[in-house]
This record gives structure tokens, C-alpha cells and sequence, in this order.
């Protein structure tokens, strides 16, 4: 903490922390509750997923059924616990393998650079020349449906932005001095690289890779609305949308959902946002 921030009284120092990490806290709360949901979802759901009870079909909002039935009489606030699962972790996946991998060939290229460099950035440039949701849709049409396709997709289209961040970054860690002093007492290219450059590089990686944890649950949450995700009758928020797309009346079946989709991206990206201001020394010194 600065010297000026220390000079504060307390209730000024609370006041400016709010202001600075508010929408933060209010981000690690969101996805804080959705992760507890999907974790305790055989516990705090109060219906099977996949439990039909046609006689309760596009029942509103009720003691019995809090946000109402689906067309099949599905419990919704069930579908929707569930469905969280099946939604976070497909983000989580997509974004961590991409950015791992990404991160790998980016730092590779910076610090061989030459002909890897040119081959690599090459091969990024000609990942990036296609729309992400678009290429990935072609995939999984291709691939065909199922939750593993559509991730496989999903990481096809998702590397190149990692890749790119990481090799710009690589490349500045990569004329400080601790590099060149590495170099000469021997270490190998492969230490330097893993236990130096890479983790000194992490700041603006780790703020990228959890903006990016909404962009990956909607973009999956895209797909299953297409009928490219999940085989029904597995519960996901983007299917359930699907389901309710034409029951206007029945207002609640992909409302909820949506809501869902809504909150999960907006706790990433307030988190995200309240991480780079606080991984950023300008930023903190205020």
C-alpha cells in the first residue's frame, strides 16, 4: 500500500477500495454462487433433471416448481442447477486448454524466434482469418453433436488470441536482463523459458483468460441453442433457451436460463475487469 493510501483514515480507504474493487466482489460473488451450485447440484436440486411429468407441463412459477415446467413438465430450477454444470465446466475447459496451449506457442515463437516464429504466427494468422463462431460452428457441424465436439470445436477457434498476447509479451521479457544473465550462466532454453519468461509474463494472461471464461460459456451456450451442444435430454442453459424460444406465454421456460447465461458473463467480467486493475502497479498506486 502507498504512503498516501496509509495516510487515510479508514473509512476514506474502505470508501476507495469499493470504488475501486466493487464490481469486482460483486463478480467473484456471482461466479462464486454458480460454481457452489453446480458443485452441490445432486444436493440442493429439487427434482431429477430429467424427471417428466406431463401432467405439470408449462406450469408457471409455483411453491411446487419455483421457476416453473418445461414442455415436458421438467422442473426448471432443476434443469438450471444442473445445467450449470455442463455450462461452467465446457468454459472452463475450452479457455485453460486454450490458453495453456496458446500461451506455449506463443512464448516458443518469441523466444526462437526465425523460421519457428514466422511458422507459428503464420498458422495463428490463419486461425484468426475466420469469424470464431463461425469456424467453430462449421467444426462441430462436422464433428457432429455431442458436448465433446462441440469443445473440440471450441478449442480449435480459441488458441490464437492466447498465442498472440503470449508471444508479445515473450518478446519483452525476453530483452530484460534476467534472460540475458540465465543465458549466459547456462541454463537450458527450456528452463528460460518455462520457469522465467513464462511466469513473468502471467499478469495480463490471467486477466485475458477470465474475460474470456463468459465469451467461452456463451459462445458453447451459442452452439447448443443451434443444436450443435448437448444430446437431449441433458440439461444446458443454451438448450433450455432453445426449448423455450417459441413459448411466449410460457415466458419463464427461457427466461431463467438466459438470466443465467447473463449473470455467469457479467461476474466474469467485472472479476476480470477488478483483476487487470489490480495486477496493474499505475492502477494500484492511485
Amino acid at each position: 500500500m502507498s504512503t498516501a493510501a496509509a495516510a487515510l483514515p479508514p473509512r476514506s480507504r474502505a470508501a476507495r477500495w469499493r470504488r475501486r474493487y466493487g464490481t469486482a466482489a460483486i463478480g467473484a460473488a456471482i461466479v462464486a454462487f454458480w460454481l457452489l451450485a453446480a458443485l452441490t447440484a445432486p444436493l440442493i436440486a429439487p427434482y431429477a433433471p430429467d424427471a417428466v411429468d406431463v401432467q405439470n407441463r408449462l406450469q408457471p412459477p409455483s411453491p411446487a416448481h419455483w421457476l416453473g415446467t418445461d414442455a415436458l413438465g421438467r422442473d426448471v430450477l432443476s434443469r438450471l442447477i444442473w445445467g450449470a454444470q455442463i455450462s461452467l465446466m465446457a468454459g472452463f475447459l475450452v479457455v485453460l486448454v486454450a490458453a495453456g496451449f496458446g500461451t506455449l506457442l506463443g512464448t516458443l515463437a518469441a523466444y526462437a524466434r526465425g523460421w519457428t516464429d514466422e511458422t507459428l504466427m503464420r498458422l495463428t494468422d490463419l486461425v484468426l482469418c475466420f469469424p470464431p463462431i463461425i469456424l467453430a460452428l462449421a467444426i462441430a457441424a462436422a464433428l457432429g453433436i455431442g458436448t465433446t465436439n462441440t469443445i473440440i470445436a471450441m478449442l480449435v477457434v480459441w488458441w490464437p488470441k492466447f498465442a498472440r498476447l503470449a508471444r508479445a509479451l515473450a518478446l519483452v521479457q525476453r530483452s530484460q536482463e534476467y534472460v540475458e544473465a540465465a543465458t549466459v550462466v547456462g541454463l537450458s532454453p527450456a528452463r528460460i523459458l518455462l520457469r522465467h519468461i513464462v511466469p513473468n509474463a502471467m499478469g495480463p494472461l490471467v486477466v485475458l483468460v477470465t474475460l474470456d471464461l463468459g465469451n467461452a460459456i456463451i459462445t458453447f451456450a451459442g452452439l447448443s441453442f443451434l443444436g450443435l451442444g448437448v444430446v437431449p435430454p441433458t440439461a444446458e442453459w443454451g438448450a433450455m433457451v432453445a426449448e423455450g424460444r417459441e413459448l411466449v406465454e410460457q415466458w419463464w421456460v427461457a427466461t431463467f436460463p438466459g438470466l443465467a447465461i447473463l449473470t455467469v458473463v457479467v461476474g466474469f467480467n467485472f472479476l476480470g475487469d477488478g483483476l487487470r486493475d489490480w495486477l496493474d502497479p499505475r492502477t494500484r498506486r492511485r
